[in-house]
């Protein structure tokens, strides 16, 4: 039996992007922008979607994001929470603003005006991932520093008010002991000073037994949502079992809480952080074709439409992200 072989008429093209036959009115190009949207908001909700169990499953030790995200540029010791969060929110959403009104020129021909509109969704996307960039230094640095005991518990610093207590108020300096290195005992390589904490457990306990006045508070929230102080007997017996100093956060440890906080963090926030930075270096290249009369000469400006599809995406993802992880 001999094989029948059957040939398409012209009028029944597969679809292979040219403008016989579109899908939803769409051409080839904007629906694998949607296909690629529909499937890395897939991939956002399953990040979202685990921190939320993580945060549920911890939530007695999850840090307060009002304590954590403090910090305000050229405001240093001035308490501003969630502020600077918030104007990254009000940039990136502006962004999206300048974007609509570029691609609305693009459909007017007005080749002047997309250039225009193209440069400040430039400008406010390079400004947001300046931002995010400050906020994990801030973050990784910290501020007041805290320790941990053998058991895993994180232990705080606090005044009798409950105000927090920095490390650097307290704690005192000893006298350095070197510890001689044998053949037996000896290293292959010396860490990184700067990768040591600034003071020792040994030097923590003796100066909050030089103060009084300091308290420590555990990482447990109670019913009112605050952390839990303890009294002075009771912080001088935790305080005894401390086993590591934490300045700042870490994949490892973190001093705001617990220690899947700071994961999450860097991973969400960094995850989103290079869709941004992505969708920057694609506006550039856009914007310089816009210059160059690229889309002029074609009568069409549907990649500025497509790339601004992308760009609406990440905005509307960091909406998510800011209410799940910053205002929760």
């Amino acid at each position: 039996m001999g094989a029948t072989v059957t040939t398409a008429n012209n009028d029944e093209k597969t679809w292979g992007g040219g403008h016989e036959i579109q899908p939803l009115g769409a051409s080839y190009g904007k629906m694998m922008m949607w296909f690629f949207i529909v499937s890395d908001a897939l991939t956002f909700s399953g990040f979202l979607a685990a921190y939320g169990f993580s945060r549920f499953k911890f939530i007695e030790t999850w840090p307060l994001a009002d304590e954590v995200f403090t910090h305000f540029p050229f405001m240093h010791g001035v308490a501003a929470p969630m502020y600077y969060v918030a104007l990254m929110t009000f940039i990136l959403i502006f962004s999206s603003v300048t974007m609509v009104l570029a691609v609305d020129a693009g459909h007017q021909l007005k080749k002047t005006k997309v250039a225009i509109y193209m440069f400040l969704t430039i400008i406010g996307g390079l400004i947001f991932v300046g931002s995010q960039a400050w906020e994990w230094k801030n973050f990784i640095k910290g501020e007041y520093g805290a320790v941990e005991t053998a058991g895993g518990s994180l232990l705080q610093f606090v005044d009798k008010d409950g105000k927090r207590v920095a490390l650097a108020d307290f704690a005192v300096k000893l006298p350095e002991q070197r510890e001689a290195l044998t053949r037996s005992h000896s290293t292959w390589f010396m860490e990184d000073a700067q990768a040591q904490p600034t003071y020792t457990v040994a030097e923590i306990q003796a100066g909050f037994k030089a103060h009084p006045e300091v308290l420590i508070r555990t990482e447990h929230l109670t019913d009112k949502k605050k952390k839990t102080v303890l009294s002075r007997e009771e912080s001088e017996a935790r305080l005894a079992s401390a086993k590591y100093v934490v300045e700042g956060a870490n994949l490892i440890r973190n001093e705001y809480g617990n220690k899947l906080f700071a994961d999450f963090f860097f991973f969400i926030t960094g995850f989103h952080g290079f869709h941004v930075f992505s969708g920057v270096i694609i506006n550039i290249i856009i914007f310089f074709n816009v210059l160059l009369g690229t889309y002029e000469k074609r009568r069409s400006y549907e990649m500025v439409e497509k790339v601004g599809l992308y760009w609406h995406f990440v905005d509307l993802v960091w909406v998510f992200v800011f209410t799940v992880f910053y205002l929760v």
